[in-house]
């Protein structure tokens, strides 16, 4: 099957459903706050939640160049079969925790497993896939991270009508049994050769890690794609975890409409603007070397004005503008990181510096989260939203006059 010409394209889809279940359960817990703190009564003050929402990005962050040194010399497939299989038991038992610091801990181990899925998984699409096709499937796949942050909006809503244990428990058993699909049908492919010959020792393997960290951060170009891919994560994890609560707030509505509203919402914007970025960016770099980088600008300008309606619109309308404007732009930037990163990088630290990309994008997200539930409990959370616009000003400069890529697709 692995020979088949639609093979490349079926690892796209067997991807795709794990993408939906790394956002959905880590989404579903931003909107069931309301009925989980009938039990748990810390997470009746914000800034509580928003230590709950962080330790998990911090840990997330920190581990994502560790998981990706290791996806660039072992084996892809098993590092996300088993990334899956953890973070589904995680969900599971996060219907049985009775305790906050139950939640904390199960949180950072989510952290932990959902750190090896990504650098792992596109790594892998990127091998599979030339330049031709490589947005577009790196799109593709990266509509399962819109769905799953749609339906975990949903959480809240099957929450009221059975109880937020069953709806973990439930996610988490999906995710379990899946993983045994994965087991039987997902193949490696790498797309350059480890020298089998050398006794593995843990010497020898820090040294590679080293060498291929080195590498990245000696480049001043990689520090750039650093910044870029960071300063739109900014208000892109912002989004994520309060944009249900800048609703409920803004609209006052309750929580289980305005849950499934603003999900659904930037879920559908991101996941047409995913695809509208793929499809441009595949077919401009074969005329333009900076097409995918143009691609990428243009997805962050969008950006912009979505901050503004969001921090400052007062009714539906611009917040719903802000709401879908934010998710086409952010969806044309998440198309291209790692086709922007091909052309830099060689096959063998791929997933090493995209990585390191998490941990710079993730770790501004889990500051930034942390801060804006400082905000809800200030009442500043809709004007903080729209000053997270700067850093992506200075993105798009830094993109437009750095990044002089030399080749659609970087081989050595």
């Amino acid at each position: 099957m692995q020979n088949k010409k639609f093979y490349p394209w079926l690892v796209v889809g067997m991807l795709w459903v794990v993408a939906l279940l790394n956002y959905l359960d880590r989404q579903m817990l931003s909107t069931m706050q309301p009925y989980m703190k009938i039990n748990i009564a810390e997470l009746n003050v914000a800034a509580n939640f928003g230590r709950l929402m962080a330790v998990f990005l911090w840990i997330y962050a920190f581990l994502s160049p560790v998981s990706g040194i290791i996806a660039d010399r072992l084996n892809r497939k098993w590092l996300i079969v088993g990334s899956l299989f953890v973070w589904s038991g995680v969900t599971m038992a996060m219907g049985y925790a009775g305790s906050f610091n139950q939640l904390y801990f199960l949180r950072a181990v989510m952290g932990v497993s959902e750190a090896f899925y990504i650098p792992a998984a596109l790594a892998l699409i990127a091998d599979y896939h030339e330049s031709k096709t490589r947005s577009l499937a790196v799109a593709l796949h990266t509509t399962g991270f819109y769905l799953g942050q749609a339906l975990g909006g949903f959480g809240a809503t099957i929450a009221a009508v059975s109880s937020w244990q069953f709806t973990f428990q439930s996610f988490g058993l999906a995710g379990l049994a899946y993983s045994l699909v994965l087991m039987f049908f997902l193949r490696e492919k790498k797309g350059y050769h480890i020298d089998a010959s050398q006794k593995i020792t843990l010497k020898l393997e820090f040294t590679q890690a080293l060498r291929g960290v080195g590498l990245l951060l000696g480049n001043i170009t990689f520090w750039v794609i650093l910044f870029y891919f960071s300063a739109p994560s900014v208000p892109g994890w912002a989004t994520k975890s309060w944009l249900p609560t800048l609703f409920a707030n803004t609209l006052g509505m309750p929580m289980e409409n305005a849950g499934p509203l603003s999900t659904i919402t930037l879920a559908a914007a991101s996941f047409i603007g995913v695809l509208i970025g793929g499809t441009l960016s595949d077919r401009w770099v074969q005329k333009n070397l900076k097409g995918r980088i143009y691609t990428g600008v243009i997805g962050l300008a969008l950006t912009l004005p979505a901050l503004f309606l969001l921090g400052f619109g007062t009714s539906i309308f611009p917040v719903f503008a802000g709401a879908v404007c934010f998710g086409m732009g952010f969806g044309m930037f998440d198309a291209n990181n790692m086709p922007i990163l091909c052309q830099f990088v060689s096959p063998r630290y791929r997933a090493t510096g995209y990585g390191l990309l998490n941990l710079a994008g993730v770790s501004a997200g889990a500051f930034v989260t942390k801060i804006l539930g400082q905000s809800v409990d200030a009442g500043h959370l809709g004007r903080d939203f729209a000053f997270l616009g700067i850093v992506i000003v200075i993105a798009i400069i830094l993109q437009l006059t750095v990044l002089k890529p030399k080749t659609a697709n970087m081989t050595t």
